[in-house]
C-alpha cells in the first residue's frame, strides 16, 4: 500500500481489561462480581468440564457470593446446535452472565451463547457479512468474563466466534463488538496440563494470527507493531513451552503472544485462514494444526507482495538471513522441531474436493486480508500443493 494521505486512515478499537499472571484464576468470581453478575453460566468443553480447574472456578464464584452453573456440550469445532443448547441452558438457569472458559472452541461457543441469549433471530443471521451485525439487540448481549486455557486462538480478546453451520458444512464468523469479553482472566498456569502436540498446534495458530496480520494490506500500524512482537515471542518461547510444559515463563510468553495475535488480526487475516476454515468444516481437523501445515504454502504464494516486509520481520526477530527466505526457512525448521506434518495428506486430507475448497476459500471473510486477492483456482492450487507437500 502506498503512503498517500487517503490511505492513512482507519477506525480502530483495541482490547479490553486483561488480568494477567500466574494465580489470577483465583479471581474469576471477583471478575464476575465486578461486572454485576450474580449467577453466571460457565461455558466450557467436555474435556475440561471434569477437571479441577473448573471446580476451582465454580468455587471462586461461590467465594465471591455468586452461584454458578456449567454447560459443556460443545464439539471441538462448535456447531450451531451447541450454541442453541447453551442459550437454552442459560435461560433455564436464569443466568445473568457468561464465563467463557477453555480453548478456542469453548471461548467461541461461550461468546456466541452470550450474544444469542438476548436475540429474537437465529444465530447465523449474525454472520459477519455486510451489516448483519446491526441486527443484534445490543442490550440483550450477556456480559462475558473470558478465561483462556490454551495459547493459540486469542479468542478471549476477540469480537467474533467461528461456529460451524452444520446444515451447510461451512464455518461462519459471528461478529458483534459487544462479543468482546469485558474482563479477561489470563492465567498461564491453566495451560500447564496441555500435551506437547496441542501446545505446538495452538502455538502455531498464534503465529499464524500474528503473521497474517503483519502481512495484511490494510492500514493499522498499531496492529502491525503488535504482530511483529507476537512473532518474536513465538520464536523465543514456543519451542521451550513444547519441550517443558511446566516452564511457566514460556507458558506466560506464549499466552501473551496468543493475545497479541488476536489483537493484531483486527488488521485482517489471509489465505491460511481462508483455507483452514473450510478444511475444518469439511474434515473436522484441528484449526491450529491446519494453519501450521498451510503456513509455508501461503507465504510462498504471497511472496511477490510480502518480500520486503519479510526482510524487516527477519531483522527484527534476529534471523541471520534477513530476507523472505530467512523467514520461510525459520518457519520450516520450527515446524520440523515441533513435529508438525509437512503436508495435509498427513492429516488424512486429499484433494478430491479441491474445487469446492477453492471456492469456499474465496468466500471466507479472511480472504479479504490476503496480500494478493486470489481466485478460486489459485486457492485450489495452493491447497493441492499443501496436500502433496509441493513447496515449489
Amino acid at each position: 500500500m502506498s503512503d498517500t494521505i487517503e490511505n492513512l486512515q482507519g477506525n480502530w478499537n483495541y482490547p479490553t481489561a486483561v488480568r494477567f499472571g500466574v494465580g489470577k484464576a483465583a479471581g474469576i468470581g471477583e471478575a464476575c462480581r465486578d461486572l454485576g453478575m450474580k449467577n453466571p453460566l460457565l461455558v466450557t468443553d467436555p474435556g475440561l468440564a471434569g477437571l479441577p480447574m473448573i471446580a476451582d472456578a465454580v468455587a471462586s464464584c461461590e467465594k465471591a457470593g455468586l452461584t454458578c452453573g456449567v454447560f459443556s456440550d460443545i464439539k471441538p469445532n462448535p456447531i450451531g446446535q451447541n450454541v442453541d443448547d447453551g442459550a437454552d441452558a442459560y435461560k433455564a438457569g436464569n443466568h445473568d452472565g457468561v464465563i467463557a472458559f477453555g480453548g478456542g472452541s469453548g471461548l467461541d461457543a461461550a461468546k456466541a451463547i452470550a450474544l444469542l441469549v438476548g436475540q429474537t433471530r437465529p444465530l447465523f443471521d449474525f454472520e459477519d457479512a455486510g451489516d448483519n451485525w446491526t441486527r443484534v439487540i445490543e442490550e440483550g448481549v450477556a456480559p462475558i468474563v473470558a478465561v483462556p486455557t490454551t495459547s493459540g486462538t486469542g479468542s478471549e480478546v476477540g469480537r467474533a466466534s467461528v461456529i460451524t453451520d452444520e446444515a451447510n458444512h461451512v464455518k461462519k464468523i459471528i461478529f458483534h463488538p459487544k462479543m468482546m469479553p469485558s474482563i479477561v482472566v489470563a492465567d498461564p498456569a491453566l495451560t500447564v496440563g496441555l500435551p506437547a502436540h496441542i501446545t505446538a498446534a495452538t502455538g502455531m495458530d498464534a503465529l499464524s494470527h500474528n503473521l497474517e496480520a503483519y502481512c495484511s494490506p490494510f492500514f493499522h500500524p498499531m496492529a502491525e507493531g503488535i504482530a511483529v512482537e507476537g512473532i518474536r515471542l513465538v520464536k523465543e518461547y514456543l519451542p521451550a513451552a513444547v519441550k517443558d510444559g511446566n516452564d511457566l515463563v514460556a507458558r506466560s510468553q506464549m499466552m501473551i503472544s496468543s493475545t497479541m495475535g488476536a489483537t493484531a488480526f483486527q488488521r485482517g487475516l489471509g489465505g491460511m485462514h481462508a483455507l483452514a476454515h473450510p478444511l475444518g468444516a469439511l474434515y473436522d481437523a484441528h484449526h491450529g494444526l491446519l494453519n501450521a501445515v498451510l503456513m509455508p504454502y501461503v507465504l510462498i504464494r504471497n511472496r511477490s507482495v510480502i518480500e520486503n516486509r519479510m526482510s524487516r520481520l527477519a531483522a527484527y526477530i534476529g534471523l541471520e538471513n534477513a530476507s523472505f527466505d530467512g523467514v520461510l526457512n525459520w518457519v520450516l525448521e520450527l515446524r520440523q522441531e515441533l513435529k508438525i506434518p509437512n503436508d495435509l495428506g498427513a492429516l488424512n486430507i486429499d484433494d478430491a474436493q479441491a474445487d469446492l475448497v477453492g471456492r469456499m476459500a474465496t468466500e471466507d471473510p479472511s480472504a479479504g486480508g490476503n496480500p494478493i486477492q486470489l481466485t478460486a483456482d489459485e486457492y485450489k492450487d495452493v491447497f493441492v500443493k499443501a496436500v502433496k507437500g509441493d513447496l515449489s
